[in-house]
């Protein structure tokens, strides 16, 4: 669950802070308000592309934080950052030069991670979003857990591995000797070039963050030796200005009883600024030329950017290739099997993963008949009565993988006459964003990520249709927390939590507010989108009807 979401100085948000609540959180407010650009920074937070346009004019920087729910987190995560309480805050920034950085409770995390979070954590649904559920990878995990077919999904992955195995064994042992010695010694001089290396996750990371500091030393400390000598360290410095001026005002207020306060002010601001003195001192101490620090970063650098250029352009990339050079060395180290003996074990490994392939295939098929008729059920529901959805399994004989041998494929005719066409094809974003809200009705138990998120998904419709919607999302939100950006009051009304976000024009410059609606205040605002400029007591009367049948 995202309890908590802070916005600064991202497009024409300043600083904005929403406390979201368990079930269905609705955004509304006029076109252009800024509803979306809240879904956006939410995005951005979890590891989608940034860019500097996104910066409020006159700031250097922007920032998104989130506190999540630390149970929602991925274990390895939880076990890498040390997460142990139960709320973990995330935060990311980005200055004007594009950079960004991303932190994680108070350790800095690699956009690796962020992105993982981002799968985990939410999952993102708009007219104009690339969204998970059109993915065909996904549409096979989805069914398999429809379908509840771990069992059988587990006894095909465990055949592949096993045949998997037999195959690299068999091609080791049918090479040639002289092959399979200059396969050995590119792979040992592969495992010792990254081994020596000492690769660690978000490594170049680390060596990107310190570097500004070590090439910038001597302008630094010229910078702040500067500072501290006008502050404290030369003749005539602003201390010594002040302790004059603190002498004379208690000589003063030994006269003058009344100047007490000020001469005490005073020495209060003297104090605070002896102190911020001696930091300023600490700091220029401390700071020094290190120019073997420097080489010793950018020889770094460049060592990482060898390796990157010959496997892979991120340091998990040299990871996996070093644990693949160690098991290249393992397997034909150990290739003594004789050819006929791999031959008769591989094809009795082929003989098991055809059949398991064959179980897993007809479980699907039986699974995608099942949810081809509630999926039917939901589309009608939806305002897609003529709406026909089918799910392709294509067995292909040959294609193994540890997920089977299918292809699966979600497909859709969304009028009548129209073929079917795989639900990525779909042209209306209206249409699209209805079958996933159907899909993510019918697959709420299959799909465990806590957080789901529409963006506009009312587009196109609107009467009953926007109210059975309205109680799909509140249905969704009982098994998990859902944001909904929504302009129709038939769906506003079922929110438990109910956000209004307005654009204003504050001393020239336009920012946008989010209010939390409760009462009356979310009574008028539902009225309002119901009947245009101004409420009426029609709209109130409509409003409140709407309210109370939502709540029923």
């Amino acid at each position: 669950m995202l309890r908590e979401l802070t916005i600064k100085n991202f497009a024409i948000i300043e600083n904005e802070t929403l406390r979201l609540g368990e079930g269905l959180n609705v955004l509304t407010g006029e076109t252009g308000a800024g509803k979306s650009i809240l879904i956006e920074a939410l995005g951005f937070l979890l590891g989608a592309r940034g860019s500097s346009s996104w910066l409020r004019a006159g700031a250097d920087r922007l920032e998104v934080s989130g506190v999540f729910d630390s149970k929602d987190f991925p274990k390895e995560i939880r076990t890498q950052f040390k997460i142990a309480g139960p709320v973990t805050t995330i935060r990311r920034e980005l200055d004007a030069s594009g950079k960004t950085r991303a932190i994680i409770n108070s350790q800095s995390a690699p956009l690796s991670t962020l992105a993982l979070l981002g799968e985990s954590l939410v999952d993102f649904h708009g007219q104009h979003e690339h969204q998970t559920l059109v993915k065909s990878s996904a549409q096979l995990a989805l069914l398999d857990g429809y379908g509840g077919l771990m069992e059988e999904l587990e006894a095909a992955r465990a055949a592949y591995e096993s045949w998997s195995m037999l195959s690299g064994e068999l091609d080791s042992a049918a090479m040639s000797d002289e092959e399979r010695r200059k396969r050995i010694e590119l792979s040992r001089f592969q495992l010792q070039e990254l081994s020596e290396a000492k690769l660690k996750v978000g490594e170049d990371e680390e060596l990107e963050a310190a570097l500004p500091r070590l090439k910038n030393a001597e302008r630094l400390r010229t910078l702040a030796g500067g500072a501290y000598d006008l502050l404290y360290g030369q003749d005539g410095s602003i201390l010594g200005g002040l302790l004059k001026a603190e002498r004379a005002l208690a000589e003063l207020s030994k006269i003058d009883e009344s100047m007490r306060a000020t001469h005490d002010s005073l020495e209060t601001a003297r104090l605070a600024l002896e102190d911020l003195s001696h930091a300023l001192g600490d700091y220029y101490d401390k700071l020094g030329s290190d120019p073997a620090k420097l080489d010793q970063i950018m020889s770094r650098q460049d060592a990482l950017a060898r390796l990157k250029k010959k496997y892979g352009p991120t340091v998990e990339d040299l990871l996996a290739a070093l644990e693949k050079a160690a098991l290249e060395v393992s397997r034909l180290e150990n290739s003594a099997a004789t050819l006929g003996e791999l031959e008769q074990k591989l094809a009795e490994a082929q003989k098991v993963l055809d059949g398991a392939c064959e179980v897993l295939h007809h479980a699907r098929l039986k699974a995608a008949q099942s949810l081809e008729a509630k999926l039917s059920k939901e589309l009608k529901v939806l305002g897609m009565a003529q709406a026909q959805f089918s799910v392709s399994v294509e067995m292909e004989e040959g294609r193994y993988t540890r997920t089977g041998a299918d292809a699966v494929e979600f497909m859709l005719a969304a009028n009548p006459g129209e073929p079917m066409r795989p639900i990525k094809a779909v042209a209306s974003g209206g249409e699209l964003s209805r079958v996933m809200l159907a899909l993510k009705t019918v697959l709420a138990l299959a799909d465990r990520v806590p957080v789901l998120v529409f963006d506009e998904v009312d587009a196109g419709i609107g009467g009953a249709v926007a109210r059975a919607v309205g109680q799909k999302l509140a249905g969704l939100g009982q098994n998990r927390q859902v944001l909904c950006v929504t302009h129709l009051p038939q769906v506003a009304c079922f929110g438990r939590e109910h956000f209004q976000v307005i654009k204003e024009v504050s001393g020239g410059r336009t920012k946008v507010g989010v209010t939390r609606l409760d009462g009356k205040n979310r009574l008028e605002a539902i009225a309002l989108m119901l009947g245009g400029r101004e409420a009426t007591p029609a709209s109130r009367k409509h409003a409140q009807e709407l309210l109370e049948s939502s709540s029923a």
